[in-house]
């Protein structure tokens, strides 16, 4: 049997990490040619002249005479500590199929809990921000779930206390292949939110692929194709080959949320992105460093304050 291009495929290695990343010399290098492919720009005045203020690691401008660091108005701003942790993060986030807990990551990195949970979180924002005005197109497999577990004396079922409404759209092939997901916090299962996602999340010409639940109907209402199966005339969902992707990858998520996290339903965006960022570019393990760096000296600060806060909406 041929094995899974994917899943064996070889990723950046630990050795071959450090051998691109393990100084703070040859993070800064690699930071620097990610923010300024084409060399220094000023973020004052866009001159490109500039001298090196080596003594305090900064770049000074020729022309307006601003200083600025390597670091300044990035997701990094503001930190004390070296960017080798902030690379070996990036390495355990993006190379680690399941998700680390912020507990793991501390023990990797020899930083504290606190830490760890602040630049898992910040990282996660980046993915957030990354992939969240990305439109699935085509045919899409699309199912609700709930984030989070059952309160002891609670109600049960869909509206019981402690669980976060959340949507999976799964895009694939015409044979049937996945290609990308979303994975989005809904208010509520209502076709006002249904419709709301549909309209931020989906193109025009795409084509979902849904269960009975009234609140799909919020899809049509969207303008975007819609193809509701009642599932009780059919049999089982999990057993339907037209949401075989969609109850495998939803599976798969929930397995490692309940091996892995802790907190995730407070947190649901960010814990959900991770998992949607990844999979996403899980045809090349080894780009997604360079890839999510890119982005991360292109997100603006998000201070610890607004990491804290709860969503309360999708």
């Amino acid at each position: 049997m041929a094995r899974n291009k994917v899943q064996f495929q070889k990723g950046l290695s630990e050795p071959e990490f450090e051998r691109l990343y393990g100084s703070e010399a040859a993070c800064r290098a690699a930071l620097f040619k990610w923010r300024w492919p084409n060399g220094f720009v000023c973020p004052g005045c866009d001159g490109t002249k500039h001298c090196v203020i080596k003594q305090r690691a900064l770049y000074q401008c020729n022309a307006c005479r601003r200083q600025t660091s390597l670091i300044a108005g990035t997701i990094f701003a503001g930190t004390k500590l070296p960017l080798t942790i902030w690379f070996r993060a990036l390495y355990h986030m993006t190379q680690t199929k399941s998700g680390i807990s912020s507990l793991e990551l501390g023990r990797r990195l020899g930083v504290t809990q606190t830490t760890a949970w602040k630049i898992k979180h910040k990282l996660a924002q980046v993915m957030i921000e990354r992939d969240d005005e990305k439109q699935l197109d085509g045919r899409i497999e699309m199912d609700d779930f709930y984030l989070g577990g059952e309160r002891s004396g609670g109600k049960r079922g869909r509206g019981s206390p402690g669980k976060k409404p959340c949507v999976i759209g799964v895009e694939t092939t015409d044979d049937h292949k996945p290609v990308r997901i979303k994975l989005k916090r809904v208010k509520g299962f209502t076709k006002a939110a249904l419709e709301a996602l549909a309209k931020r999340h989906l193109k025009m010409s795409a084509c979902v692929v849904s269960d009975g639940l009234n609140c799909f109907r919020g899809i049509a209402e969207a303008g975007r194709g819609h193809e509701p199966l009642i599932v009780a005339q059919l049999g089982h969902s999990e057993k339907l080959p037209q949401f075989k992707w969609v109850n495998t990858i939803l599976a798969n998520i929930k397995n490692s949320i309940i091996a892995t996290y802790r907190g995730a339903r407070k947190h649901a965006a960010r814990t959900l992105a991770e998992f949607e960022y990844r999979f996403n570019r899980r045809y090349d393990l080894a780009a997604m460093i360079p890839r999510l760096a890119y982005v991360a000296v292109r997100t603006p600060p998000m201070p610890y304050r607004l990491l804290k806060l709860a969503e309360n909406g999708a």
